[in-house]
């Protein structure tokens, strides 16, 4: 019997066709079932309050996603602590569906002490991917929903300085748990040589402290053109955007930006900002890569390390054991046993100490009973024996009277 690892390596002959069989029409089926089934995708922004986040998101797919926020007053029961809130919109565009999810933080970096802001983001992150991996180790395993994160875009305030301590620890907590793309938040403040410069500072601020971020790859069979649309994206990174959704008229024409004393920033404008590229890549050209990329790198890390953690057997390289079907089950069987027997243990031991509890408090209780008797025992012989000397001395009082003398006697 062959095992795996001979499967693995035999020898791949390319083989030329006779005639016409058909198959090159696999993209189209795979095309009519992707459109009947719809497409989902989870997209979160993190980012300092004010930093245009919720406009941006709205911008990007041209809808309103998230509306108005109206300012709020501090009170008593404003949140100390970061919030995770999601919001879910069905959008259709020339046939195609896509159920969006959009997850927000807000609270993010809005304190006095952010020293652990991150924690709630990266707890929600690793509660999605252990809710898929719940999923996938059921028996039936037909509908499974996925509402992992697919990309994170981290909102950089504009100082044009550096990054700041809070952005460093932030992206290297989630690097390596979630597609990470930098954005420079409202880049309209900052002119053109100082955007330049902070992208410069922004790089090598994460290279230096090995801070992960999502960056397309090229693979084999790319075209030149998808290469190079590769490269400008990578070189744009990390993105300076701006986000708007009210039109304004610039000759003539209806176009989305923001209106200023001294001109116009047009928010699909290359010459403006990155936002062009940013949706390129996020929607048009690379949604599928994100996914798979969670998929396969990013989630497959997490589950091998929720393994390791749990004593699971790992498996070899594409997770394909070198062990046959009946020794692995051989080895659940004795790891279920071990577990039942280490369980046993524990409520054995659990259940003497509560014996031995329960013995101690009724050798207390009997003690306590034993005591109380004697006492009421001993004060009945006080009582009795008081009762007995009041008898005797009302005795001797009666004998000691004269007898009194009668007329007849």
């Amino acid at each position: 019997m062959n095992s795996f690892a001979d499967v693995a390596n035999l020898v791949v002959v390319k083989k030329k066709l006779m005639g016409y069989v058909g198959f090159h029409n696999l993209p189209n089926q795979y095309h009519r079932k992707s459109l009947k089934r719809g497409f989902q995708f989870t997209l979160m922004a993190v980012g300092e309050s004010g930093l245009g986040k919720s406009t941006l998101l709205n911008t990007l797919f041209n809808t309103s996603i998230y509306p108005p926020k109206e300012p709020k007053e501090l009170t008593q029961d404003t949140p100390k602590t970061v919030e995770i809130q999601s919001i879910s919109a069905d959008l259709e565009e020339n046939g195609v569906k896509l159920k969006l999810t959009c997850i927000d933080t807000p609270g993010f970096g809005d304190f006095v002490n952010n020293e652990d802001s991150w924690r709630p983001i990266l707890d929600n992150i690793e509660a999605r991917f252990d809710a898929y991996l719940d999923q996938e180790n059921r028996v039936n395993r037909k509908n499974i929903i996925d509402t992992r994160v697919h990309a994170c875009l981290y909102f950089i305030a504009p100082t044009g300085h550096s990054l700041k301590p809070l952005d460093v620890e932030f992206m290297k907590r989630l690097g390596n748990r979630v597609n990470l793309i930098p954005v420079i938040a409202k880049s309209d403040t900052l002119t053109d040589d100082e955007i330049k410069a902070f992208k410069a500072r922004i790089l090598d601020d994460m290279v230096a402290n090995s801070i992960p971020f999502y960056q397309p790859a090229n693979h084999e069979n790319d075209d030149p053109e998808i290469i190079q649309e590769n490269r400008e994206v990578v070189a744009k990174m990390p993105f300076a955007v701006v986000g708007s959704d009210k039109d304004i008229t610039v000759g003539g024409k209806a176009v989305k930006g923001r209106q200023y004393p001294w001109g116009v920033i047009e928010v699909e404008n290359e010459e403006h900002c990155d936002f062009v590229k940013l949706r390129h890549m996020l929607v048009r050209s690379h949604m599928e890569e994100l996914k798979d990329h969670t998929n396969n790198v990013l989630y497959e890390n997490y589950r091998l390390s929720k393994l390791q953690e749990n004593g699971g057997e790992l498996e070899t390289d594409r997770g394909i054991s070198n062990l046959s079907p009946l020794s692995k089950f051989e080895q659940e069987r004795l790891a279920h046993e071990q577990k039942m027997a280490k369980m046993e243990a524990e409520m054995k031991a659990v259940f003497q100490q509560k014996v031995a509890e329960k013995e101690t408090k009724l050798k207390q209780s009997e003690e306590e009973l034993y005591a109380r008797h004697r006492e009421m025992k001993e004060q009945l012989e006080r009582q009795r024996a008081e009762l007995e000397e009041k008898r005797k001395r009302l005795e001797s009082g009666r004998g000691g009277k004269p007898k009194g003398k009668g007329l007849f006697k």
